[in-house]
């Protein structure tokens, strides 16, 4: 793999990420209604999701996803139904410091793990996706390594910024009903990702 292919796969994979999926649309619901604090979680859980999605790419699940419907469908609608789990939650947490716990850094980073290796779509996506920038001729392993920490990378830094700019919104006020409105902001987000991640259709 050449430097210029490598480039070229960094701008695909910029562009790709730009767009908000499931997982950005969790990492603000959440940030939204833990505040900055969980940023870090969210994004440790979105890096090992997204690292375990490419990796199973790459050893075939994607490309059993792809020509399976039954384990396309069984993949989409465990990660939908775990979105609007988590949706609902958030829009009925409460709002009172004494009744409601932060949500802990091992829950947000399960979460984000659960959501973003559970994407069928993005499972699929990488097993066409990812190849277009081997080099056959070269030896596959280091090549692949190389995609994968520079994707991974990537991913994290793109849900950064999201959780943090979310996180922010939501660190500047303190008034129950105001962060009662973020909560349910947040959980709608969570909810409409879950009914997007249901109507995935198999490429």
């Amino acid at each position: 793999m050449t430097v210029e292919t490598w480039i070229a796969f960094l701008l695909a994979s910029a562009a790709m990420l730009a767009i908000p999926g499931p997982t950005i649309l969790l990492v603000i619901g959440q940030s939204l209604g833990a505040g900055r604090g969980r940023a870090l979680p969210l994004v440790a859980g979105v890096a090992l999701g997204d690292l375990t999605a490419i990796t199973l790419s790459l050893a075939g699940l994607g490309a059993l996803l792809a020509a399976s419907s039954l384990a396309f469908a069984i993949l989409k609608w465990a990660g939908a139904a775990y979105l609007i789990w988590l949706g609902v939650k958030l829009w009925r947490a409460p709002v009172a410091q004494a009744a409601a716990p932060p949500l802990s850094a091992r829950r947000a980073m399960r979460d984000a793990y659960v959501v973003t290796a559970l994407n069928p779509k993005s499972i699929a996506f990488f097993v066409a996706f990812v190849p277009q920038f081997l080099d056959g001729t070269r030896p596959f392993l280091p090549q692949a390594a190389i995609l994968v920490a520079s994707f991974v990378t990537l991913a994290s830094a793109n849900a950064l910024a999201y959780a943090l700019l979310a996180g922010r919104m939501s660190g500047l006020v303190t008034r129950p009903a105001v962060r009662r409105g973020f909560n349910r902001i947040g959980g709608s987000m969570l909810i409409g990702a879950g009914v997007a991640t249901a109507a995935m259709r198999r490429a």
